[in-house]
């Protein structure tokens, strides 16, 4: 039995070796083109830039009432809230797409196995989702900014609110993509994935009044205002009335002082900690 060598060519490689960073700005910017399915289908595609198109009717509408009736239209602080349903629809369509296909196809131990670790693998999944979602709502309300400015209305510009309002936004963003990969990573099925997201913010929203009015006809007041923190759109107008001093957009306002704020925080870092539990499993597997 005779066997032979044969030379497929291979050779070692001697150009700059770029390292981990390199290759986590790579996953961060390939998956933030996949969440507005860049580099995909045209299907793909329909979704993502569907919303974006209506997130920005609301920002046309104010720049029309400010021009023809000389008056502002919507407040900055009140965009995220009243727009929340677009927001989460956005969370639960994209986020499956930045996780699932990877866990489905099992294909973690390949990025695993070069210069990314678990860590800088779930940063790079949260920094994508979090860029698209304030990319999401920062557009529109940078554009009634700029439309504020060049119509000139009565008085200064209202850019402490506009700031405040991108504050918030940034805060929003992350907590919604932390509690969203969360979710999908859940599920390597990306239809699940969809489901339990917008499962839990439909939970969340249908929660709130009835709390709320069920404490108040106790009338525990005090206690009916933290029924709004249960939505994460509603805690984070809580954080923006305490950081700014804004106008709260719930009945009955909101509890005073950093709670909400912390409560913030501490429902990021949870969030977090389950994303990256879940992928050390998967990796682990």
């Amino acid at each position: 039995m005779s066997s032979e060598i044969y030379d497929i060519g291979y050779r070692h490689y001697d150009g700059p070796r770029l390292g981990p960073g390199y290759a986590t700005r790579a996953l961060t910017l390939h998956s933030l083109r996949g969440i507005f399915g860049l580099g995909r289908t045209a299907r793909s595609k329909i979704m993502p830039f569907l919303l974006a198109i209506i997130m920005l009717l609301p920002a046309v509408v104010s720049i029309a009432m400010m021009a023809l009736l000389q008056q502002r239209g919507m407040a900055y602080s009140a965009f995220a809230v009243i727009m929340q349903p677009v927001i989460a629809i956005f969370l639960a369509a994209q986020a499956p797409t930045v996780v699932a296909p990877d866990l489905r196809y099992r294909v973690l131990p390949l990025y695993l196995s070069r210069p990314v670790a678990v860590v800088q693998y779930v940063s790079a999944k949260v920094i994508a989702m979090t860029a698209a979602l304030f990319m999401l709502v920062a557009l529109p309300l940078t554009l009634i900014y700029v439309g504020e400015l060049l119509i000139d209305l009565p008085g200064p510009p209202q850019t402490k609110e506009y700031l405040g309002a991108l504050t918030v936004a940034l805060l929003l963003s992350v907590l919604l993509t932390a509690f969203g990969l969360a979710l999908a990573s859940l599920t390597p099925r990306r239809g699940l994935g969809v489901a339990s997201v917008i499962a839990v913010y439909l939970l969340s929203l249908a929660a709130v009044p009835v709390i709320y009015g069920t404490l108040l006809s106790l009338n525990e007041d005090a206690a009916a205002r933290w029924a709004w923190l249960l939505n994460p759109f509603w805690l984070l107008d809580a954080v923006q009335v305490w950081l700014f001093g804004s106008t709260p957009n719930s009945e009955g306002g909101y509890p005073p002082g950093p709670a909400p704020a912390l409560i913030t925080l501490a429902l990021i870092a949870f969030a977090i900690g389950v994303l990256a539990l879940r992928y050390r499993k998967a990796a682990a597997q």
